[in-house]
């Protein structure tokens, strides 16, 4: 940020962006509020002494939660107070694809968006419920979804769909906004993070027609997270005991130490962030021991309490300023995400769950783990193999050659057995058969110049290869 960023600043701002027709009032008024705030230097921070590690009832362990109810029409009761939401503002250009990333095939053909629909539809014949299914795309990926979604309007779900907000990049030597100085092409403009699924929930109308039938609860969760399916256990036990807001957390492993944890603080569950914590403490921050828990950003909140609280600007989340560089010009966009909400809601709750409910794809080693025979697909859900005695999954390094989903569905004859593995890194040109089996600690690295094809059927256990005679 400048460090001339004044009241002139914003008064400028206010001016420029009063002229920007390519966005709604509310979206300009909610793009000032935030510059505003991050001008103030509001800033939150975390005292450290003051954190205290929550207790059972704050964070709860999922094997206490009450057994669903047994009786279907129970359970036509409980989902016809649900909504299902998935973030669907992302793109798949980090795997090399085209368009939203919800419709990247992730196994047997279907995509994650294919699969969110299987689950609903699911639901909602087994118990005769009504469950919607609610997107909230990004202006980069509504046009594309809304030609998508045209393929299910037979299917035994209703749909709906709505836009997150569209604010300027801030160009970071004057403040002013981007589109303002002539680049009114998308590169202007940026989707401002998923906390903003309140207010657009909120400004898109979505959320008044929903309480208008009757719904109660939003499920809100990334839509490339294939474990975040409807859980009727966690449902129940938010209207049993009237929790506002419940963030599924799960514990750590080596590979989360970055993702934001639950704390108490000052009589309130909240989320801590790394980007909150002083350089001193981040090393304590990372610790599995001090810190056990993450954020899935599997998300239940009640829609009553986001309309009391959206209505009374009351979601002022913690800001995160994310820099960027559009055509050589610094930029700025300020952001805001979901579960720092939490500390604003009453009776808000973690349930600590398991790692089965976190199951998100971001890369094309992912994509492996989920193709693989490690798991398998029922209902539209992926279902881990009872034969792998390892609670952890492999770890799964990919070099760039394997970056993109078409080169690395190119490399693969198809997907290697690895119920067995503990992990492996393949870099280079290399090319699997049909068949292979990993078992152990493997590293496939081709040298430089050199093809290395791994034959049909091999089975390659605790090894190291690097070229053809290491086979």
């Amino acid at each position: 940020m400048a460090a001339t960023a004044t009241a002139t600043n914003l008064d400028n701002l206010k001016s420029s962006v009063a002229g920007l027709e390519q966005i709604s009032e509310n979206e300009k008024n909610g793009f000032i509020n935030l510059v505003s705030r991050y001008l103030s230097g509001e800033a939150q921070h975390v005292e450290w002494s003051k954190i205290q590690t929550p207790t059972d009832e704050v964070v709860v362990p999922y094997d206490t939660l009450a057994p669903t109810p047994a009786g279907s029409s129970e359970i036509k009761n409980l989902l016809d107070k649900l909504v299902v939401l998935k973030l669907n503002g992302g793109l798949g250009t980090t795997m090399g694809c085209t368009g939203p990333k919800s419709v990247i095939e992730v196994r047997d053909g279907l995509t994650f968006l294919d699969l969110i629909v299987i689950q609903i539809e699911n639901l909602n014949s087994k118990y005769g419920s009504s469950v919607p299914l609610l997107l909230m795309n990004s202006f980069n990926t509504h046009d594309d979804t809304q030609k998508i979604v045209e393929k299910y309007q037979n299917s035994n779900i209703e749909i709906h769909t709505f836009n997150q907000s569209q604010y300027p990049r801030l160009i970071a030597d004057d403040f002013l906004p981007l589109p303002s100085k002539g680049n009114t092409g998308k590169d202007g403009w940026y989707p401002p993070g998923h906390g903003d699924v309140f207010p657009s929930l909120s400004n898109s109308g979505k959320l008044d027609a929903l309480l208008s039938q009757g719904k109660e609860y939003v499920f809100v969760a990334n839509s490339d997270n294939l474990g975040a399916i409807v859980d009727l256990k966690i449902l129940n036990h938010l209207i049993e005991h009237k929790n506002e807001y419940c963030m599924e957390v799960t514990p750590k492993t080596l590979a989360d130490v970055k993702g934001g944890t639950l704390i108490s603080y000052e009589g309130r569950v909240q989320l801590l962030e790394i980007a909150q914590v002083a350089d001193e403490h981040v090393g304590e921050f990372k610790s599995i021991e001090k810190f056990k828990i993450f954020n899935t950003n599997n998300l239940w909140v009640n829609l009553k309490a986001i309309k009391r609280l959206v209505e009374a600007d009351a979601l002022k989340m913690e800001i995160i300023p994310n820099p960027k560089e559009v055509d050589g010009v610094k930029v700025l966009q300020l952001e805001t995400a979901a579960g720092a909400a939490i500390r604003f809601f009453d009776k808000a709750i973690g349930i600590n769950v398991p790692r089965s409910r976190f199951l998100p794809v971001k890369a094309t080693s992912d994509l492996l783990l989920v193709q693989s025979d490690l798991y398998t697909l029922e209902d539209g859900s992926v279902i881990r193999n009872p034969a792998r005695a390892n609670p952890e999954n492999p770890a799964i390094e990919l070099g760039p050659e394997f970056k993109k989903v078409s080169n690395f569905l190119s490399r693969f004859k198809s997907i290697p057995s690895i119920v067995e593995l503990d992990s492996v890194k393949v870099a280079g040109d290399v090319w699997f058969g049909a068949g292979v089996i990993l078992k152990g600690k493997i590293s496939i690295v081709a040298k430089s110049g050199v093809k290395l094809e791994i034959p049909d059927g091999a089975v390659i256990a605790n090894k190291e290869i690097n070229g053809p005679e290491d086979l």
